[in-house]
């Protein structure tokens, strides 16, 4: 939340937001300087965001404050399920068969 202390509640405070991803992933609230994602964020499609956002007087259009930096960086989830390089895999096992071990290598996206 951006918030300036010139900002007395009185509507004549306008927030603006600009930089990567301004209006298409990321929206403000002109009134209340609310920051909010407008879609899902992938770290694998774009590790970090910067924006700017600034309280600017509605009458004189000019900024009261200096612009804000936010660096928003995107946490990775394990969103790439593993999967066999040939395909399916399927395996029996005898009854009483002595313990084994099996392996298996799970890439990330970027690893690939």
């Amino acid at each position: 939340k951006l918030h300036s202390d010139l900002d007395k509640g009185e509507g004549t405070v306008k927030y603006t937001l600009s930089g990567d991803g301004a209006g298409t992933v990321f929206t403000i609230d002109e009134t209340t300087g609310d920051i909010h994602a407008i879609r899902s964020l992938d770290r694998e499609e774009k590790p970090f965001y910067t924006l700017r956002a600034q309280a600017v007087d509605i009458e004189t259009r000019k900024p009261l404050e200096p612009e804000s930096e936010f660096i928003i960086k995107v946490q990775d989830i394990n969103d790439n399920e593993p999967k066999f390089l040939d395909g399916p895999y399927v395996a029996s096992v005898p009854e009483m068969s002595p313990v084994g071990d099996l392996r298996s290598i799970s890439f990330d996206y970027e690893t690939m």
